[in-house]
């Protein structure tokens, strides 16, 4: 697929059992690949449209299939007969109800260790799907998956609004042949039993309850979180805060009484903890499915921006929208919402998505690829030289929920940033950016997949919640604003450089993977990492992860860099922190605060 923009395939998933179930009305709209449930239907009928649709998606990391898997309130299953089913690459498993406990699976829903070979089963790659809204009663299985519901993930791949009762919630797979590595992921506004966190590498939980946690390997964060363990960073490698600053929880669809379809949006929350719909109803506003336009990749965007111009928000189902213009979001308070990871691919240099110098946008659930022809930006919030909007600080903030972005992967790709944030006052909740180290042959390579940064912060005032970063050529992360606060940071630096020559500037080797500008005066963060592996050439250094002004105003919490198994990172930040090498893979080197 190099050197041509993605081209959705419409795919149905061939299997008898398919029609009853998907046939089930979707409202008019929702299209082929929204599958919507009700407990009336036969449970064998259920079953065999979940399986069909794991069995097509579980290895199908590159494709261009996504799916929405949606269950009106009711129970689904019973402990003699339960539902058990996995979820696959770009499917969204969702619960209709205006609370997590109005659906209910007894069962489980599953991600499991993906073999690679026979002997090379992880959860490394296990991207690109989510679990929200309904309650899991762990039941049946009688193997040893049986006591707890396996969700062994890594990035872009969050659990949201999710009530694990009956048994545990499990990270990693330690049923499935080795070696059952996981990395990264995202839990918020849930409540679980005991989490057998096993080789996940990082992971954040925020405001969410939580029954215990079992283990850390390199970086954990939790940010008001009852039942999280304590503070105890480098050993174990703890972050705990009391409460998230600031906070908003990802709007969603649900059914009224009166069994129409309305999108909730969750109010913001400040000095938060805990999940927003465990004692009392979360706080929000409805809106009606009518104040949407329900897209399609058939759509142009010129469709899709004289409706957004009519002051519809918008809803993008489930394929690969190819987008050669960009969508401008110009009104306040629009909200974009994303089924099954709909991807914005950009065609010709495009822009995909752009938001103008306007406040309380919330944008979720979609991913933004780059197209083989160099794009300045694939994501803009505000207007680089623009005029900043009113600002109506925490009280309403834009909002970029579980969005991601591919640079090389399935096709090639080429962005000189992923994400650019010119306003101020906007919260980052659960971001990827990855240049990829991976994909379809021809696709990714130092000279192919190109990509200078992920996130470029300008405005101030700007919160990330989850910040995952990783394989840019320069630095990963730049942040020019003041008072940024970042909680929870993962990357890695690229793997291929093909000699330190084409990695290093102004005779510093590499780059940082986190750079807070020089004259920024206010920031903190809490709770990153940074590895290393360039096994192009072994041989190359990175003189830092992190990159600070040394100033009062600049607090770093928890701070560490790995070798994974190539190249040297020489300090953790600026020039303190002990190198980390092959001497001693997989051991971090640690600095608990800066300055």
């Amino acid at each position: 697929m190099a050197g041509a923009a993605v081209t959705l395939i419409a795919a149905t998933v061939a299997d008898a059992g398919t029609a009853s179930a998907g046939s089930a009305p979707a409202g008019p709209v929702f299209g082929p690949n929204v599958k919507i449930f009700d407990p009336s239907m036969p449970l064998a009928d259920i079953q065999a449209t979940v399986d069909a649709i794991a069995a097509q998606q579980v290895d199908n990391e590159m494709g261009t299939q996504r799916y929405a898997l949606l269950f009106k309130p009711g129970t689904y299953g019973t402990p003699e007969h339960p539902l058990v089913f996995q979820v696959g690459y770009y499917t969204e498993v969702a619960g209709l109800g205006l609370s997590p406990t109005d659906v209910t699976i007894n069962g489980h829903v599953d991600v499991y260790n993906r073999c690679l070979t026979p002997t090379n089963c992880i959860a490394l790659v296990n991207f690109w799907r989510s679990l929200a809204n309904l309650t899991i009663n762990v039941t049946g299985l009688t193997d040893c998956r049986a006591s707890g519901d396996f969700w062994a993930v890594s990035q872009a791949a969050p659990m949201r609004r999710v009530n694990i009762t009956g048994g545990n919630l499990t990270l990693m797979d330690y049923c499935t042949a080795g070696p059952q590595y996981a990395s990264g992921g995202f839990i918020a506004d849930s409540r679980t039993g005991f989490v057998i966190n096993g080789s996940q590498q990082q992971f954040l939980v925020r405001d969410s309850a939580i029954g215990g946690w079992s283990n850390a390997v390199w970086n954990q964060v939790f940010a008001g979180v009852a039942g999280a363990p304590a503070q105890s960073f480098p050993s174990p490698p703890y972050t705990t805060l009391p409460t998230t600053s600031v906070s908003r929880e990802r709007p969603y669809l649900y059914l009224d009484a009166s069994g129409g379809y309305r999108v909730f949006i969750p109010a913001a929350r400040t000095n938060s903890a805990g999940p927003t719909w465990l004692n009392a109803p979360t706080p929000g506003r409805s809106m009606p499915l009518s104040d949407f336009f329900i897209a399609t990749p058939s759509d142009s965007v010129a469709t899709i921006n004289s409706q957004l111009a009519r002051g519809r928000n918008l809803i993008l189902t489930p394929g690969v929208y190819n987008i050669d213009r960009s969508i401008d979001i110009r009104r306040p308070d629009t909200v974009v919402l994303g089924q099954g990871v709909a991807t914005l691919t950009a065609v010709n240099g495009a822009v995909p998505l752009r938001v103008a110098d306007v406040s309380g946008v919330d944008i979720a659930g979609i991913m933004v690829d780059a197209g083989p022809v160099n794009s300045p930006a694939l994501l803009q919030v505000g207007t680089r030289h623009g005029h900043r909007p009113l600002s109506r600080g925490n009280s309403e903030p834009t909002v970029l929920h579980d969005v991601y972005f591919r640079v090389g992967g399935p096709h090639v790709g080429k962005a000189n940033v992923s994400l650019e944030v010119n306003s101020d006052d906007v919260l980052l909740d659960d971001i990827w950016a990855w240049r990829a180290d991976h994909g379809v042959p021809g696709s990714v390579g130092w000279t192919l997949n190109t990509a200078d940064t992920g996130l470029v912060v300008n405005g101030d005032n700007v919160t990330a919640l989850g910040l995952f970063v990783e394989h840019y050529q320069k630095y990963n992360v730049i942040w020019n604003g003041e008072n940024g606060t970042t909680v929870f940071f993962q990357n890695e630096l690229p793997y291929d450089p093909p000699n330190q020559a084409a990695w290093q500037h102004d005779s510093v080797p590499g780059w940082a993977a986190y750079k807070v500008a020089d004259g920024v005066t206010t920031h903190q963060l809490w709770g990153g990492g940074s590895y290393i592996f360039t096994n192009v050439d072994p041989t190359i250094h990175a003189a830092r992860g992190f990159e600070v002004p040394v100033t009062a105003g600049i607090r770093m919490h928890d701070l560490l860099t790995v070798n994974l198994s190539a190249g040297t990172i020489d300090h953790v930040v600026n020039d303190t922190g002990a190198p980390v090498t092959t001497a001693e893979i997989g051991v971090p080197s640690t600095v608990v605060s800066y300055p």
